[in-house]
Protein backbone atom coordinates (compact mmCIF):
# COMPACT_ATOMS: atom_id res chain seq x y z
CA UNK A 1 0.00 0.00 0.00
CA UNK A 2 1.36 3.51 -1.08
CA UNK A 3 0.95 6.19 1.89
CA UNK A 4 1.50 9.77 1.60
CA UNK A 5 4.99 9.91 2.60
CA UNK A 6 5.62 13.55 2.87
CA UNK A 7 4.16 16.87 2.57
CA UNK A 8 3.69 20.30 0.95
CA UNK A 9 6.35 22.89 2.86
CA UNK A 10 4.65 25.90 3.94
CA UNK A 11 6.20 27.92 1.24
CA UNK A 12 4.49 25.70 -1.14
CA UNK A 13 0.87 25.82 0.24
CA UNK A 14 1.38 29.75 0.50
CA UNK A 15 2.29 30.02 -3.42
CA UNK A 16 -0.32 27.62 -4.19
CA UNK A 17 -2.78 29.22 -2.17
CA UNK A 18 -1.92 33.00 -3.60
CA UNK A 19 -1.62 31.78 -7.00
CA UNK A 20 -5.87 30.45 -6.41
CA UNK A 21 -6.63 33.79 -5.12
CA UNK A 22 -5.22 35.08 -8.11
CA UNK A 23 -7.01 32.92 -10.61
CA UNK A 24 -10.42 33.70 -8.93
CA UNK A 25 -10.17 37.32 -8.32
CA UNK A 26 -9.74 38.52 -12.11
CA UNK A 27 -8.82 41.99 -12.10
CA UNK A 28 -10.85 44.73 -12.29
CA UNK A 29 -10.04 46.02 -16.01
CA UNK A 30 -11.63 42.20 -16.82
CA UNK A 31 -14.68 42.43 -15.12
CA UNK A 32 -17.16 42.18 -17.73
CA UNK A 33 -15.89 38.13 -17.85
CA UNK A 34 -18.39 36.02 -16.25
CA UNK A 35 -16.25 33.77 -13.82
CA UNK A 36 -19.41 31.14 -14.13
CA UNK A 37 -20.38 29.02 -16.96
CA UNK A 38 -23.73 28.98 -18.65
CA UNK A 39 -25.52 26.17 -16.30
CA UNK A 40 -27.00 24.16 -19.33
CA UNK A 41 -22.85 23.07 -19.94
CA UNK A 42 -21.44 20.41 -17.98
CA UNK A 43 -17.53 20.69 -17.75
CA UNK A 44 -16.96 17.88 -15.82
CA UNK A 45 -15.89 14.76 -17.97
CA UNK A 46 -16.31 17.61 -20.81
CA UNK A 47 -13.77 16.59 -23.87
CA UNK A 48 -11.93 19.11 -26.52
CA UNK A 49 -14.95 18.65 -29.05
CA UNK A 50 -17.48 19.52 -26.15
CA UNK A 51 -15.47 22.37 -25.10
CA UNK A 52 -14.77 23.75 -28.39
CA UNK A 53 -18.29 23.83 -29.52
CA UNK A 54 -19.16 25.35 -26.19
CA UNK A 55 -16.68 28.20 -26.93
CA UNK A 56 -18.39 28.81 -30.70
CA UNK A 57 -21.96 28.56 -28.87
CA UNK A 58 -20.77 31.73 -26.24
CA UNK A 59 -21.94 28.87 -23.55
CA UNK A 60 -18.24 28.85 -21.73
CA UNK A 61 -15.12 30.72 -21.97
CA UNK A 62 -11.26 29.58 -21.09
CA UNK A 63 -11.42 31.51 -18.19
CA UNK A 64 -14.71 29.98 -16.86
CA UNK A 65 -12.98 26.51 -17.83
CA UNK A 66 -9.58 27.61 -16.36
CA UNK A 67 -11.89 28.44 -12.71
CA UNK A 68 -13.08 25.22 -12.90
CA UNK A 69 -10.09 23.40 -13.10
CA UNK A 70 -8.25 25.66 -10.78
CA UNK A 71 -11.36 24.71 -7.99
CA UNK A 72 -11.05 21.15 -8.68
CA UNK A 73 -7.28 21.37 -8.26
CA UNK A 74 -8.27 23.35 -4.34
CA UNK A 75 -10.22 20.71 -3.82
CA UNK A 76 -8.58 17.13 -4.70
CA UNK A 77 -4.93 18.30 -4.41
CA UNK A 78 -4.21 17.88 -0.92
CA UNK A 79 -4.85 14.25 -0.98
CA UNK A 80 -4.34 13.83 -4.93
CA UNK A 81 -0.75 15.42 -5.23
CA UNK A 82 -1.05 15.65 -8.65
CA UNK A 83 -0.10 19.32 -9.51
CA UNK A 84 3.42 21.33 -8.20
CA UNK A 85 2.20 24.77 -9.32
CA UNK A 86 -0.34 26.72 -10.64
CA UNK A 87 0.29 29.01 -13.39
CA UNK A 88 0.55 32.71 -12.40
CA UNK A 89 0.47 33.72 -15.78
CA UNK A 90 -3.27 30.89 -16.64
CA UNK A 91 -5.54 33.67 -16.00
CA UNK A 92 -3.93 36.10 -18.72
CA UNK A 93 -3.70 33.34 -21.36
CA UNK A 94 -7.17 32.24 -21.00
CA UNK A 95 -8.61 35.85 -21.12
CA UNK A 96 -6.57 36.34 -24.02
CA UNK A 97 -7.71 33.60 -26.08
CA UNK A 98 -11.67 34.94 -25.07
CA UNK A 99 -10.32 37.88 -26.54
CA UNK A 100 -9.54 36.47 -29.98
CA UNK A 101 -12.35 34.14 -30.42
CA UNK A 102 -14.64 37.34 -29.38
CA UNK A 103 -12.62 39.14 -32.43
CA UNK A 104 -12.93 36.35 -34.98
CA UNK A 105 -9.35 35.53 -34.66
CA UNK A 106 -9.85 31.97 -33.32
CA UNK A 107 -6.32 29.94 -33.37
CA UNK A 108 -7.20 27.18 -36.05
CA UNK A 109 -6.41 24.24 -33.50
CA UNK A 110 -8.04 22.19 -31.58
CA UNK A 111 -6.41 23.09 -28.35
CA UNK A 112 -7.14 26.89 -28.61
CA UNK A 113 -8.24 27.81 -25.22
CA UNK A 114 -7.98 24.85 -23.57
CA UNK A 115 -6.37 24.35 -20.26
CA UNK A 116 -3.14 22.03 -19.85
CA UNK A 117 -1.16 20.58 -17.25
CA UNK A 118 2.57 19.97 -18.06
CA UNK A 119 4.79 17.15 -16.32
CA UNK A 120 7.55 18.93 -14.21
CA UNK A 121 10.29 17.93 -16.35
CA UNK A 122 8.69 19.62 -19.41
CA UNK A 123 10.86 23.45 -19.42
CA UNK A 124 8.53 26.25 -19.42
CA UNK A 125 9.79 29.56 -20.04
CA UNK A 126 7.81 31.69 -17.74
CA UNK A 127 7.21 32.30 -13.77
CA UNK A 128 6.69 28.69 -13.21
CA UNK A 129 9.73 26.83 -12.16
CA UNK A 130 10.87 23.08 -14.11
CA UNK A 131 12.29 20.66 -11.42
CA UNK A 132 11.69 17.28 -12.00
CA UNK A 133 9.94 17.41 -8.73
CA UNK A 134 13.32 17.99 -6.93
CA UNK A 135 14.06 20.86 -4.40
CA UNK A 136 17.47 20.77 -5.95
CA UNK A 137 16.28 22.27 -9.36
CA UNK A 138 13.64 24.95 -7.50
CA UNK A 139 14.78 28.31 -8.60
CA UNK A 140 16.60 27.15 -11.91
CA UNK A 141 15.71 29.31 -14.84
CA UNK A 142 15.64 27.87 -18.34
CA UNK A 143 16.98 29.46 -21.14
CA UNK A 144 13.45 28.31 -23.65
CA UNK A 145 10.43 26.75 -23.58
CA UNK A 146 10.70 23.27 -24.27
CA UNK A 147 9.40 22.68 -27.76
CA UNK A 148 6.24 20.75 -27.26
CA UNK A 149 5.40 23.54 -24.72
CA UNK A 150 6.44 26.31 -27.60
CA UNK A 151 3.94 24.34 -30.03
CA UNK A 152 1.00 24.27 -27.71
CA UNK A 153 1.24 28.27 -26.99
CA UNK A 154 1.25 28.91 -30.67
CA UNK A 155 -1.60 26.63 -30.71
CA UNK A 156 -3.39 29.05 -28.52
CA UNK A 157 -3.45 26.61 -25.45
CA UNK A 158 -3.69 27.90 -21.64
CA UNK A 159 -0.43 26.11 -19.65
CA UNK A 160 -2.54 26.01 -16.71
CA UNK A 161 0.26 24.47 -14.37
CA UNK A 162 2.74 21.67 -13.39
CA UNK A 163 1.76 18.05 -13.16
CA UNK A 164 3.49 16.46 -10.29
CA UNK A 165 5.83 12.86 -10.96
CA UNK A 166 8.18 10.35 -9.93
CA UNK A 167 11.06 12.20 -8.96
CA UNK A 168 13.88 12.47 -11.74
CA UNK A 169 11.42 10.64 -13.64
CA UNK A 170 11.88 7.88 -11.56
CA UNK A 171 15.97 7.89 -11.76
CA UNK A 172 17.29 8.54 -8.59
CA UNK A 173 16.55 5.75 -6.42
CA UNK A 174 14.89 2.02 -6.94
CA UNK A 175 13.18 2.13 -3.75
CA UNK A 176 10.81 5.60 -4.49
CA UNK A 177 7.23 4.72 -4.41
CA UNK A 178 5.78 5.57 -8.38
CA UNK A 179 4.11 9.21 -8.04
CA UNK A 180 6.39 10.69 -5.12
CA UNK A 181 8.61 13.65 -5.33
CA UNK A 182 9.85 15.81 -2.95
CA UNK A 183 8.26 19.19 -3.99
CA UNK A 184 4.58 17.53 -3.69
CA UNK A 185 4.59 14.38 -1.79
CA UNK A 186 2.76 10.82 -2.56
CA UNK A 187 0.57 11.19 -5.67
CA UNK A 188 -2.52 8.70 -4.83
CA UNK A 189 -4.34 7.24 -7.42
CA UNK A 190 -8.04 8.64 -7.20
CA UNK A 191 -10.28 5.34 -8.16
CA UNK A 192 -8.14 3.68 -5.33
CA UNK A 193 -6.00 5.43 -2.83
CA UNK A 194 -4.28 2.83 -1.65
CA UNK A 195 -3.19 1.34 -5.58
CA UNK A 196 -0.06 2.44 -7.00
CA UNK A 197 -0.63 5.17 -9.31
CA UNK A 198 1.89 4.56 -11.23
CA UNK A 199 4.94 6.80 -12.73
CA UNK A 200 6.49 8.70 -13.74
CA UNK A 201 3.93 10.82 -15.50
CA UNK A 202 1.68 9.65 -12.39
CA UNK A 203 0.29 13.58 -12.02
CA UNK A 204 -0.33 13.61 -15.12
CA UNK A 205 -2.40 10.84 -15.54
CA UNK A 206 -4.20 11.55 -11.79
CA UNK A 207 -5.21 15.33 -12.96
CA UNK A 208 -6.96 13.70 -16.70
CA UNK A 209 -8.58 10.95 -14.52
CA UNK A 210 -9.78 13.30 -11.70
CA UNK A 211 -10.90 16.11 -14.29
CA UNK A 212 -7.79 18.66 -13.00
CA UNK A 213 -7.37 19.95 -16.19
CA UNK A 214 -9.15 19.20 -19.43
CA UNK A 215 -5.37 17.41 -21.09
CA UNK A 216 -2.12 16.64 -19.65
CA UNK A 217 1.06 16.02 -20.97
CA UNK A 218 3.29 13.20 -19.84
CA UNK A 219 6.95 11.76 -20.89
CA UNK A 220 8.19 8.35 -20.95
CA UNK A 221 11.91 6.66 -21.28
CA UNK A 222 10.43 2.63 -20.64
CA UNK A 223 6.47 3.02 -19.00
CA UNK A 224 6.15 6.21 -17.64
CA UNK A 225 3.47 7.21 -20.27
CA UNK A 226 1.66 3.67 -20.24
CA UNK A 227 1.33 2.29 -16.94
CA UNK A 228 0.49 5.80 -15.23
CA UNK A 229 -2.69 5.70 -18.20
CA UNK A 230 -3.20 2.16 -17.36
CA UNK A 231 -3.18 2.57 -13.74
CA UNK A 232 -5.85 5.64 -13.93
CA UNK A 233 -7.94 5.26 -16.39
CA UNK A 234 -7.11 7.30 -18.63
CA UNK A 235 -5.40 7.24 -22.69
CA UNK A 236 -1.71 7.53 -23.08
CA UNK A 237 0.18 7.94 -26.53
CA UNK A 238 3.84 7.17 -26.46
CA UNK A 239 4.82 8.81 -29.96
CA UNK A 240 7.63 7.36 -32.20
CA UNK A 241 11.45 8.71 -30.70
CA UNK A 242 11.66 12.26 -32.02
CA UNK A 243 8.12 13.03 -33.49
CA UNK A 244 7.33 15.20 -30.14
CA UNK A 245 10.53 17.35 -29.64
CA UNK A 246 12.34 16.59 -26.27
CA UNK A 247 14.31 19.97 -26.36
CA UNK A 248 13.77 21.82 -23.15
CA UNK A 249 13.00 18.61 -21.16
CA UNK A 250 14.72 17.16 -18.33
CA UNK A 251 16.60 14.37 -19.87
CA UNK A 252 17.16 10.43 -19.19
CA UNK A 253 18.22 9.18 -22.38
CA UNK A 254 17.93 10.84 -25.97
CA UNK A 255 17.79 7.11 -27.28
CA UNK A 256 14.30 6.26 -25.41
CA UNK A 257 13.21 9.73 -24.18
CA UNK A 258 9.79 11.25 -25.56
CA UNK A 259 6.91 13.41 -24.76
CA UNK A 260 3.37 12.25 -25.58
CA UNK A 261 -0.17 13.16 -24.26
CA UNK A 262 -2.19 11.73 -21.50
CA UNK A 263 -5.77 12.23 -21.74
CA UNK A 264 -9.78 10.67 -20.84
CA UNK A 265 -10.29 10.16 -24.75
CA UNK A 266 -8.25 8.87 -27.93
CA UNK A 267 -10.23 11.77 -29.41
CA UNK A 268 -8.34 13.96 -27.05
CA UNK A 269 -5.15 12.32 -27.02
CA UNK A 270 -4.87 12.65 -31.17
CA UNK A 271 -5.95 16.22 -31.12
CA UNK A 272 -3.08 16.76 -28.47
CA UNK A 273 -0.69 14.52 -30.50
CA UNK A 274 -1.33 16.58 -33.85
CA UNK A 275 -0.33 20.02 -31.93
CA UNK A 276 2.88 18.86 -30.39
CA UNK A 277 4.46 16.51 -33.28
CA UNK A 278 7.22 18.20 -35.47
CA UNK A 279 10.69 19.59 -36.07
CA UNK A 280 12.48 21.56 -33.07
CA UNK A 281 15.49 23.18 -33.82
CA UNK A 282 16.47 22.17 -30.01
CA UNK A 283 16.08 18.49 -30.82
CA UNK A 284 16.92 18.71 -34.82
CA UNK A 285 18.27 15.48 -35.16
CA UNK A 286 15.74 13.50 -33.82
CA UNK A 287 13.00 15.93 -35.18
CA UNK A 288 14.27 15.69 -38.49
CA UNK A 289 14.21 11.74 -38.91
CA UNK A 290 10.54 11.85 -37.66
CA UNK A 291 9.02 14.35 -39.59
CA UNK A 292 8.52 11.44 -42.15
CA UNK A 293 6.09 10.02 -40.00
CA UNK A 294 3.50 12.96 -39.53
CA UNK A 295 0.31 12.48 -41.71
CA UNK A 296 -0.94 15.29 -43.75
CA UNK A 297 -4.18 16.19 -42.09
CA UNK A 298 -3.11 15.25 -38.69
CA UNK A 299 -4.35 12.46 -36.25
CA UNK A 300 -7.93 13.06 -36.18
CA UNK A 301 -8.87 11.63 -39.75
CA UNK A 302 -7.83 8.43 -38.25
CA UNK A 303 -10.85 8.80 -35.54
CA UNK A 304 -12.90 5.66 -37.32
CA UNK A 305 -15.35 3.50 -35.60
CA UNK A 306 -14.96 0.99 -38.49
CA UNK A 307 -10.84 1.24 -37.32
CA UNK A 308 -10.46 -2.75 -36.50
CA UNK A 309 -12.09 -3.91 -39.42
CA UNK A 310 -9.50 -6.10 -41.26
CA UNK A 311 -6.44 -4.93 -38.78
CA UNK A 312 -3.85 -7.67 -38.06
CA UNK A 313 -3.16 -7.72 -34.31
CA UNK A 314 -0.74 -10.06 -32.20
CA UNK A 315 -1.46 -11.19 -28.76
CA UNK A 316 1.13 -11.47 -26.24
CA UNK A 317 -0.56 -14.20 -24.31
CA UNK A 318 1.55 -15.26 -21.26
CA UNK A 319 2.12 -11.38 -20.70
CA UNK A 320 -1.47 -10.71 -20.29
CA UNK A 321 -2.25 -14.24 -18.04
CA UNK A 322 0.49 -15.03 -15.92
CA UNK A 323 0.03 -14.28 -12.59
CA UNK A 324 -3.67 -12.61 -13.31
CA UNK A 325 -6.75 -13.20 -11.27
CA UNK A 326 -9.39 -15.16 -12.95
CA UNK A 327 -11.65 -11.74 -12.81
CA UNK A 328 -8.68 -10.53 -14.82
CA UNK A 329 -8.60 -13.40 -17.41
CA UNK A 330 -12.40 -12.83 -17.74
CA UNK A 331 -12.34 -9.41 -19.02
CA UNK A 332 -9.07 -9.73 -21.08
CA UNK A 333 -10.46 -12.62 -23.42
CA UNK A 334 -13.71 -10.85 -23.77
CA UNK A 335 -12.24 -8.17 -25.04
CA UNK A 336 -10.20 -10.22 -27.44
CA UNK A 337 -13.58 -11.21 -28.55
CA UNK A 338 -14.52 -7.85 -28.80
CA UNK A 339 -11.54 -7.29 -31.43
CA UNK A 340 -13.03 -10.15 -33.55
CA UNK A 341 -16.35 -9.06 -33.44
CA UNK A 342 -15.07 -5.68 -34.85
CA UNK A 343 -13.24 -7.17 -37.52
CA UNK A 344 -9.52 -7.88 -36.63
CA UNK A 345 -7.38 -10.63 -37.48
CA UNK A 346 -6.10 -11.96 -34.06
CA UNK A 347 -3.11 -14.12 -34.04
CA UNK A 348 -3.01 -15.70 -30.80
CA UNK A 349 0.04 -16.31 -28.20
CA UNK A 350 2.25 -14.61 -30.36
CA UNK A 351 5.59 -14.56 -29.20
CA UNK A 352 8.74 -12.27 -29.85
CA UNK A 353 11.83 -14.15 -30.18
CA UNK A 354 13.93 -11.25 -28.07
CA UNK A 355 11.32 -10.37 -25.56
CA UNK A 356 12.43 -12.35 -22.37
CA UNK A 357 15.98 -10.62 -23.31
CA UNK A 358 14.84 -7.01 -24.00
CA UNK A 359 12.54 -7.52 -20.78
CA UNK A 360 15.51 -8.61 -18.30
CA UNK A 361 18.24 -7.84 -19.66
CA UNK A 362 20.64 -5.31 -17.69
CA UNK A 363 22.04 -3.46 -20.92
CA UNK A 364 19.06 -1.03 -20.97
CA UNK A 365 19.81 -0.06 -17.11
CA UNK A 366 23.69 0.69 -18.09
CA UNK A 367 23.09 2.43 -20.89
CA UNK A 368 20.04 4.54 -19.10
CA UNK A 369 22.44 5.44 -16.48
CA UNK A 370 25.14 6.24 -19.13
CA UNK A 371 23.28 8.52 -20.97
CA UNK A 372 21.96 9.90 -17.93
CA UNK A 373 24.63 11.67 -16.38
CA UNK A 374 26.16 13.05 -19.87
CA UNK A 375 22.75 14.30 -20.62
CA UNK A 376 22.06 15.75 -17.67
CA UNK A 377 25.44 17.15 -17.02
CA UNK A 378 24.44 18.65 -20.67
CA UNK A 379 20.87 20.18 -19.88
CA UNK A 380 21.90 21.72 -16.26
CA UNK A 381 25.39 23.50 -17.57
CA UNK A 382 22.57 24.99 -20.38
CA UNK A 383 20.63 26.84 -17.85
CA UNK A 384 20.12 30.36 -17.02
CA UNK A 385 20.52 29.96 -13.34
CA UNK A 386 20.62 26.93 -10.96
CA UNK A 387 21.59 25.95 -8.21
CA UNK A 388 23.15 23.07 -9.22
CA UNK A 389 25.13 22.47 -12.92
CA UNK A 390 25.99 18.91 -12.87
CA UNK A 391 24.80 15.33 -11.15
CA UNK A 392 27.41 15.19 -8.79
CA UNK A 393 25.76 18.52 -7.58
CA UNK A 394 22.44 17.30 -7.32
CA UNK A 395 23.64 14.19 -5.16
CA UNK A 396 25.65 17.13 -3.18
CA UNK A 397 22.79 18.81 -2.68
CA UNK A 398 20.67 15.99 -1.76
CA UNK A 399 23.31 15.14 1.09
CA UNK A 400 22.86 18.90 2.73
CA UNK A 401 19.26 18.46 2.60
CA UNK A 402 18.86 14.56 3.07
CA UNK A 403 15.28 15.34 4.98
CA UNK A 404 13.10 17.37 2.63
CA UNK A 405 14.42 15.07 -0.12
CA UNK A 406 13.82 11.85 1.73
CA UNK A 407 17.32 10.53 1.46
CA UNK A 408 17.30 8.24 4.64
CA UNK A 409 14.00 7.04 3.52
CA UNK A 410 14.36 6.17 -0.58
CA UNK A 411 18.10 6.74 -0.95
CA UNK A 412 19.91 7.65 -4.31
CA UNK A 413 21.29 4.61 -5.86
CA UNK A 414 20.79 4.98 -9.40
CA UNK A 415 22.47 8.53 -9.12
CA UNK A 416 25.04 6.82 -7.74
CA UNK A 417 25.70 4.47 -9.91
CA UNK A 418 25.20 6.96 -13.22
CA UNK A 419 27.78 9.39 -11.50
CA UNK A 420 30.17 6.39 -11.46
CA UNK A 421 29.73 5.67 -15.30
CA UNK A 422 32.80 7.06 -17.90
CA UNK A 423 31.00 7.66 -21.10
CA UNK A 424 29.77 5.60 -24.11
CA UNK A 425 33.41 3.17 -24.26
CA UNK A 426 33.58 -0.32 -26.12
CA UNK A 427 31.26 -2.20 -23.53
CA UNK A 428 28.76 0.66 -24.06
CA UNK A 429 28.50 0.68 -27.98
CA UNK A 430 28.60 -3.41 -27.80
CA UNK A 431 25.39 -3.17 -25.80
CA UNK A 432 24.10 -0.64 -28.03
CA UNK A 433 24.46 -2.46 -30.81
CA UNK A 434 22.87 -5.94 -29.23
CA UNK A 435 19.61 -4.37 -28.27
CA UNK A 436 19.42 -2.67 -31.58
CA UNK A 437 19.92 -6.41 -33.05
CA UNK A 438 17.09 -7.66 -30.54
CA UNK A 439 14.88 -4.67 -31.94
CA UNK A 440 15.35 -5.98 -35.41
CA UNK A 441 15.37 -9.72 -34.84
CA UNK A 442 12.48 -9.70 -32.89
CA UNK A 443 9.54 -7.20 -32.96
CA UNK A 444 10.27 -5.76 -36.13
CA UNK A 445 10.79 -9.11 -38.01
CA UNK A 446 7.73 -10.76 -35.79
CA UNK A 447 5.75 -7.49 -37.35
CA UNK A 448 6.92 -7.60 -40.64
CA UNK A 449 6.99 -11.42 -40.88
CA UNK A 450 3.38 -11.60 -39.72
CA UNK A 451 2.58 -8.81 -41.20
CA UNK A 452 0.91 -7.15 -38.14
CA UNK A 453 -0.56 -3.91 -37.84
CA UNK A 454 -0.27 -3.85 -33.67
CA UNK A 455 1.01 -6.40 -31.02
CA UNK A 456 -1.29 -5.78 -27.98
CA UNK A 457 -0.20 -6.07 -24.27
CA UNK A 458 -1.65 -5.38 -20.74
CA UNK A 459 -1.66 -1.51 -20.31
CA UNK A 460 1.70 -2.05 -18.02
CA UNK A 461 4.09 -5.32 -18.34
CA UNK A 462 7.61 -5.45 -20.30
CA UNK A 463 6.28 -5.08 -23.18
CA UNK A 464 7.05 -1.46 -22.93
CA UNK A 465 10.63 -2.39 -22.35
CA UNK A 466 10.49 -3.74 -25.80
CA UNK A 467 9.08 -0.43 -27.35
CA UNK A 468 11.00 1.83 -25.32
CA UNK A 469 14.58 0.03 -26.68
CA UNK A 470 13.18 0.05 -30.22
CA UNK A 471 12.25 3.95 -30.37
CA UNK A 472 8.40 2.75 -30.85
CA UNK A 473 4.81 3.83 -30.12
CA UNK A 474 2.08 2.34 -28.24
CA UNK A 475 -1.01 3.47 -26.58
CA UNK A 476 -3.05 2.43 -23.62
CA UNK A 477 -6.64 2.49 -23.36
CA UNK A 478 -8.82 1.83 -20.11
CA UNK A 479 -9.93 -2.25 -19.93
CA UNK A 480 -11.64 -2.52 -16.76
CA UNK A 481 -11.62 -1.95 -13.04
CA UNK A 482 -10.23 -5.21 -11.05
CA UNK A 483 -11.56 -6.84 -7.69
CA UNK A 484 -10.43 -3.49 -5.86
CA UNK A 485 -11.80 -0.43 -7.99
CA UNK A 486 -8.21 -0.21 -9.42
CA UNK A 487 -8.24 0.56 -12.79
CA UNK A 488 -6.20 -1.47 -15.74
CA UNK A 489 -5.06 -1.10 -19.79
CA UNK A 490 -4.35 -2.59 -22.93
CA UNK A 491 -1.64 -1.56 -25.12
CA UNK A 492 -1.59 -1.71 -28.57
CA UNK A 493 2.58 -0.88 -29.87
CA UNK A 494 3.62 -0.56 -33.44
CA UNK A 495 6.09 0.24 -35.83
CA UNK A 496 8.19 3.38 -35.89
CA UNK A 497 5.55 6.04 -37.23
CA UNK A 498 2.58 3.53 -36.64
CA UNK A 499 0.53 5.99 -34.91
CA UNK A 500 -2.49 6.49 -37.69
CA UNK A 501 -2.96 2.79 -37.33
CA UNK A 502 -2.56 2.73 -33.81
CA UNK A 503 -5.02 5.14 -33.05
CA UNK A 504 -7.62 3.96 -35.39
CA UNK A 505 -7.67 0.94 -33.49
CA UNK A 506 -7.34 2.01 -30.26
CA UNK A 507 -10.47 4.46 -31.25
CA UNK A 508 -12.29 1.58 -32.34
CA UNK A 509 -11.71 -0.23 -29.36
CA UNK A 510 -12.39 2.15 -26.79
CA UNK A 511 -15.62 2.83 -28.89
CA UNK A 512 -16.77 -0.60 -28.94
CA UNK A 513 -16.02 -1.04 -24.87
CA UNK A 514 -16.93 2.13 -23.89
CA UNK A 515 -14.94 0.80 -20.14
CA UNK A 516 -13.64 4.33 -18.51
CA UNK A 517 -15.58 5.77 -15.66
CA UNK A 518 -14.67 9.29 -13.63
CA UNK A 519 -13.42 8.06 -10.09
CA UNK A 520 -15.97 8.41 -7.30
CA UNK A 521 -13.42 10.41 -5.33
Amino acid sequence: MFIITSYPSIHFLLKLITTILILLNPSPNNATHNTKPTPNFQIQESTIKDIQKAFKQNTLTSLQLLHFYVKQINKLNPTLRAVIEINPDASAQAKAADTRRAKGEARKSWVDGIPILIKDNIGTKDKMNTTAGSYALLGSIVGFDSGVVKRLRDNGAVILGKASLSEWANFRSNFAPSGWCARSGQGKNPYNLSATPCGSSSGSAIAAAANMAAVTLGTETDGSILCPSSANSVVGIKPTLGLTSRGGVVPISPRQDTVGPICRTVTDAAYVLESIVGYDPYDSEATMKATKYIPIGGYSQFLKLDGLKGKRLGILRKSFFDDVSPYLATVYNQHFRTLRQRGAVILDNLEIPTYDAMSSSNYEEMLLETEFKLALNSYLKQLVKSPVRSLADVIEFNRKHAHKEMIKEYGQGIFYSAEATKGIKSKEKKALATLASWSRDGFEKVMNEKRLDAIIGPGYSSFTSVLAIGGYPGISVPAGYDEDGAPFGIMFGGLKGSEPQLIEIAYAFEQATLVRKPPAF
